[in-house]
């Protein structure tokens, strides 16, 4: 099975931007849908962002505008960048990523938003 490896994470204030990363251990390149999701404390995990046959994206309503996912085939990487940040987008970061053969997940990365 791929392994994936989030970073990017952190402490920012509310209003800032961050980047995650979502490195695989092997190639993307056949990956039929790739997301983003993440749970806060206490609340079910939810879909942030998520890209269907390399182009088809989604997003949750909550970050429409904010965020956007993209992938870098090259790097075996998935994106997410994140920008105008609240504290309520404080929660554990997942990607995701789902082959023909198989569906990953990472470890997951923390974000947090002061405000």
């Amino acid at each position: 099975q791929a392994r994936l490896e989030e970073s990017g994470g952190g402490l920012v204030q509310a209003g800032g931007s961050l980047r995650l990363s979502c490195a695989a251990s092997g190639s993307i390149s056949n990956a039929k849908l790739m997301g983003w999701y993440r749970q806060a404390p206490g609340k079910q995990r939810e879909m942030v962002a998520s890209m269907l046959n390399w182009r088809a994206t989604q997003y949750a309503d909550s970050v429409k505008g904010r965020f956007t996912i993209s992938r870098d085939n090259a790097k075996n990487t998935v994106y997410l960048q994140m920008s105008s940040l609240k504290p309520e987008d404080t929660a554990v970061y997942y990607c995701n990523i789902v082959t023909p053969v198989e569906s990953s997940w990472g470890q997951g990365t923390q974000v947090t938003v002061s405000s």
